[in-house]
């Protein structure tokens, strides 16, 4: 019976030989390393300038936010501006979009800085701010 040992040991040896070369191919960790795992994924529609192109180019329009108001209230702008809110008041405020077409229109909670928006679609986007609704807006892309 010795050779059936032999061929049993002989059968182990090759299949543990396999099995290293396969875990050294796909690197020990299978889906889990290389660039999949690093790869996040991009939001469908970028909303502000830095997460569009990393570089800020100057606003087509500007609305200031202080004393409790968006001013200018009503801005007009083309298909690929960029709207930017800036933040100066006492109290902290948003721009949160009004309905389903507005949307991707949220900015944090600021009562200081800025926050820009790049309008991809034509069509009128109201906005107001969340804490302090009364306070509203609109942008009408062109």
């Amino acid at each position: 019976m010795p050779s059936v040992r032999r061929r049993t040991r002989t059968i182990q040896v090759v299949t543990g030989v396999a099995m290293t070369g396969a875990l050294l191919l796909t690197g020990c960790g299978g889906d889990e390393s290389g660039p999949a795992a690093t790869t996040t994924k991009k939001p469908a529609r970028p909303t502000t300038i830095a997460q569009q192109t990393g570089e800020r180019k100057p606003a087509a329009a500007t609305v200031s936010v202080d004393d409790m108001r968006f001013s200018p209230a009503e801005v007009t702008v083309k298909v690929g501006d960029t709207v930017t809110w800036k933040f100066d008041d006492k109290a902290p405020h948003t721009v949160q979009g009004i309905g389903d077409k507005a949307m991707g229109i949220n900015s944090p909670i600021l009562d200081k800085g800025e926050w820009s928006y790049t309008f991809t679609n034509p069509g009128t986007y109201r906005y107001l701010c969340s804490l302090h609704p009364e306070m509203r807006g609109s942008v009408t892309v062109e």
